[in-house]
């Protein structure tokens, strides 16, 4: 059985620092059946020249100005003709071999639609600082705490993508929840304990900069699905769904070093 195409999209602004990296991390894996697909927003520091050296690697990419990242991630998924998608920032990195895994994951489960590794956080520098395990998708947790897919991580079928309608352009930085969601509720969102991402923590992160922009969108997201959002009752969900989450990390390890 052939490899099936998998397509990374790559979108990026003024994220030289860390570019090169990320393309590297993609195409070091030696997966013989990639697209990769870079949509650049018009960047000013270094990053063109990084695009430049990798294009006889690339499958497509794309520099100028756009609407922000979620709508350079739905121009680079209209591009991409691969069975598998996935992206990732600019700023992140593949683990070696992920690729290879997630590929044969799909290949011996037909039937899945998507899903999810465990990640590893790094710092500026790339240095590491601690593994990301996570749980299963747990809809009662995942809607009372956050987010805790790692994005990086998550790879899903190209029909899934297209049946929910893809990305929504009206997400400046929970696109990711949002979509997941929309997933979940036509298929089984898959865990696999193992890494195959490595996500960087600093100071320049969307989700740092722009943190009550995330909280709100968040908390839409839940609206859509929860009947209650605040309130006594609410709380007590909340703080059912975190002892849930921290028992149950407890017990895969996820707190050991």
């Amino acid at each position: 059985m052939s490899a099936p195409r998998i397509s990374i999209v790559t979108p990026s602004l003024n994220q030289g620092e860390f570019l090169e990296a990320a393309l590297e991390s993609v195409h070091s894996q030696g997966y013989p059946n990639l697209e990769h697909i870079v949509i650049d927003g018009g960047s000013t520091d270094g990053s063109i020249a990084v695009i430049e050296r990798f294009l006889p690697r690339l499958s497509y990419a794309q520099i100028r100005a756009d609407e922000g990242q979620t709508d350079a991630l739905i121009q680079g998924f209209s591009r991409s003709s691969g069975e598998i998608l996935a992206w990732l920032n600019a700023d992140d990195l593949l683990e070696p071999g992920s690729l290879n895994e997630v590929a044969t994951h799909f290949m011996t489960n037909p039937l899945n639609q998507f899903v999810f590794g465990d990640s590893a956080w790094i710092d500026r520098t790339g240095r590491f600082l601690r593994q990301k395990r996570e749980i299963p998708f747990h809809r009662f947790i995942w809607l009372r705490t956050y987010d805790y897919i790692p994005q990086p991580s998550a790879f899903w079928r190209r029909s899934l993508y297209f049946e929910v309608g893809g990305l929504d352009a009206s997400f400046e930085v929970a696109m990711d929840a949002d979509l997941f969601a929309r997933f979940a509720e036509r298929t089984k969102l898959r865990h696999v304990p193992r890494v195959w991402s490595r996500m960087r923590t600093h100071s320049g992160q969307k989700n740092v900069r722009l943190r009550a922009a995330s909280d709100r969108e968040e908390a839409l997201i839940r609206s859509r699905y929860l009947t209650r959002t605040s309130g006594p009752r609410w709380q007590v969900e909340r703080m059912a769904a975190r002892a849930m989450r921290i028992v149950w990390r407890a017990a895969i390890g996820a707190y050991q070093r």
